[in-house]
């Protein structure tokens, strides 16, 4: 089940630009809330707060619950805007969530026991990682905040499709849907030869 996470939030005058900048020099950030049957509502948060949350991984991709004097809506964050040099968020997207409808959300993949295993352990090969989350559809209450994947038995010349992925009950990945072609490798693990060098003579005949 997926954990809750609470968020004091505060609404706020719908503005344009001027205001906005108001609102960053006082500490806050302007926000906004919106779909499902409600209007779109203009919102602010305090900015400690919301660097804090931007810290966790969780922030991007589990149901947050926006508590507004007490009126709590279900959201994701669809859209994080930060400053281009500052460590300053400028503007958050908050999409309402219903709790009876399935959604698609990227979660992230967590890769566990890559150094213990026989690959991992093995000189000259190298594991790579071709995604790090993927696309999940399920009700809001069974979204999971990430993905495990053990690799602790992962041997030279594994790959470990989409397929393989270990999802809790009521999760699925849509894109397997499509046909086998889209059953994505997810990690590989190959030996890398050494290119040898060139004979000393060979060296010397591609001079002339």
């Amino acid at each position: 089940m997926a954990t809750s996470h609470k968020i004091e939030v505060e609404l706020r005058d719908a503005g344009g630009k001027g205001a906005s900048r108001r609102l960053r020099h006082a500490g806050k950030v302007p926000a906004i809330v919106y779909g499902g049957d409600l209007e779109p509502k203009s919102i602010q948060m305090d900015h400690n707060t919301v660097w804090l949350l931007s810290q966790n991984e969780w922030f991007y991709s589990a149901i947050l619950d926006l508590s507004l004097n007490g009126d709590v809506q279900p959201v994701l964050l669809r859209d994080l805007q930060r400053h281009p040099f500052k460590q300053q968020i400028l503007h958050l997207d908050f999409q309402r969530v219903d709790l009876s409808q399935a959604i698609r959300v990227r979660v992230p993949l967590h890769f566990l026991n890559e150094d213990k295993s026989p690959a991992g352990k093995t000189s000259g090969v190298v594991i790579s990682h071709a995604f790090t989350d993927v696309e999940v559809a399920c009700l809001p209450r069974n979204l999971p905040e990430h993905i495990e994947i053990d690799l602790g038995n992962l041997q030279v010349g594994d790959i470990v499709h989409l397929s393989d992925l270990k999802l809790p009950d009521g999760v699925e990945i849509p894109e397997l849907k499509l046909g086998k072609e889209h059953d994505h490798a997810v990690v590989t693990a190959r030996e890398v030869q050494a290119e040898e060098e060139p004979a000393e003579g060979e060296a010397e005949g591609d001079k002339k």
